[in-house]
């Protein structure tokens, strides 16, 4: 019974050691965990090891730029942005992060490279996708994305980087920006988004989903 009671009491103090194990810890709350292991021990359960998220329920994070995911973050630490997809899961989890941790982990995914996705839908509507990114819908006023966005898609500071991102998101995202007001960073883009259609909206996703890593 003593060896019994004993054996117990190291396993139970080894498990605690590796619960409290700084690069493997999952504390939110505990200032010292640096942005690496946060996104490899929490991150990655939704977003992937690298910031390529499997299902496209969540977004790719792989190269996106560090000010527009610094921003998000911080939207989502301070409730100002709550589309449902997003504070279901981010309010709770980017409570406590620092400002340290948060910069830390937009640096660790803007340095992060995209794999390769395979495109689904019709491969002939990626030309009718390029020309909405590319030159807007000028008979509706609706700007090129591209303007903001950059030519290949890329990101430019707090306009985020679309090249690569899932097709499903983009157009889970897009619709929010055209009928609701739950993401009010992005007030530009519910001025123009709203007279997309949602062939628009479908085929200038596929097409940026087709752009992964560039």
């Amino acid at each position: 019974m003593k060896a019994f009671t004993l054996t117990l009491m190291v396993a139970t103090v080894a498990l605690a050691a590796g619960c409290t194990n700084i690069e493997r810890s999952r504390d939110l709350a505990n200032p010292a965990v640096s942005a690496t292991t946060l996104a490899q021990q929490v991150c990655s359960n939704c977003h992937g090891l690298t910031g390529n998220a499997t299902s496209p329920n969540f977004p790719n994070l792989a190269g996106q730029t560090e000010a527009y995911f610094e921003a998000q973050l911080v939207g989502f630490k301070s409730h100002g942005r709550h589309d449902p997809a997003g504070f279901e899961y981010m309010w709770g989890l980017s409570r406590s992060l620092t400002e340290v941790q948060i910069e830390g982990l937009a640096v660790f995914y803007a340095a992060q490279k995209q794999t390769a996705q395979t495109l689904e839908g019709d491969p002939n509507r990626l030309v009718a996708g390029k020309e909405v990114f590319d030159k807007g819908v000028a008979a509706k006023g609706i700007p090129p994305c591209a303007t903001c966005h950059g030519e290949q898609a890329q990101g430019n500071a707090t306009f985020p980087r679309l090249a690569g991102q899932h097709a499903d998101y983009l157009v889970k995202q897009l619709l929010v920006f055209q009928r609701t007001d739950e993401r009010p960073e992005g007030s530009i883009m519910k001025t123009v988004a709203h007279d997309l259609t949602p062939q628009n909206i479908s085929d200038v996703a596929g097409y940026l989903q087709s752009l992964t890593g560039r």
